[in-house]
């Protein structure tokens, strides 16, 4: 089995799924089999809901300020575990600060709208915008979702927005200045905090 909990520069991270929809040009997965303390991040076959439990259960939470969910894929490819998971990590530590790191297609892989669910138990919701416009998103993200995928996970921003107390918009440091100063205008636009991610870092 590979890892499910992970620290990396610090943080703890929860990695409970390998599906995504993106192939992404800079994805850190692209990389190696691992980041931060993790031996193995790629599952041979992906994680129940109890193994999830099992390994926070081996992990001490209570100690724990935050914890973020993003691993070796897109976290709302596995959605009911997701929110099951972060659901029970509440209940061991309530203070616990959870932030779920997410490329915004979530409504789109499953089928109808995700974020009032995802917010009722995240504290923040950081979305990947990647790229200011459809074109230039699909090419580097390489979704599975073309033609659709950018406005979908701008639709998806928008209702964190409604839900969550915190929102905030990425992109990766590997685009043109320009475009991240345009990508900047659409996360003010929405009402979400705009960081530029270090390729560098992975995080």
């Amino acid at each position: 089995m590979a890892d499910i909990i992970y620290t990396l520069d610090g943080g703890v991270y929860l990695n409970i799924t390998n599906k995504c929809p993106c192939n992404c040009a800079f994805c850190i997965r692209s990389k190696g089999d691992a980041v931060g303390d993790a031996k193995k991040l790629w599952f041979d076959e992906e994680p129940s809901i109890e193994d999830i439990k099992e390994a926070i259960d081996k992990y001490d939470f209570t100690k724990v300020d935050k914890a973020v969910f993003c691993g070796y894929g897109e976290p709302t490819n596995a959605l009911d575990k997701l929110i099951e998971s972060a659901k029970y990590l509440k209940t061991i530590n309530p203070d616990i600060y959870l932030r779920l790191n997410t490329n915004g297609l979530s409504d789109l892989i499953n089928g109808r709208s995700t974020a009032k669910e995802i917010s009722e138990v995240f504290d923040c919701v950081s979305v990947s915008l990647n790229d200011p416009d459809s074109e230039k998103y699909d090419k580097i993200t390489r979704n599975i979702f073309p033609g659709k995928a950018f406005d979908a996970m701008l639709e998806f921003t928008r209702q964190c927005v409604k839900y969550c107390k915190k929102v905030r918009m990425t992109v990766v440091d590997v685009i043109p200045p320009e475009d991240i100063e345009k990508s900047r205008k659409i996360c003010e636009s929405i009402g979400a905090d705009f960081v530029v991610r270090s390729f560098a870092r992975g995080r």
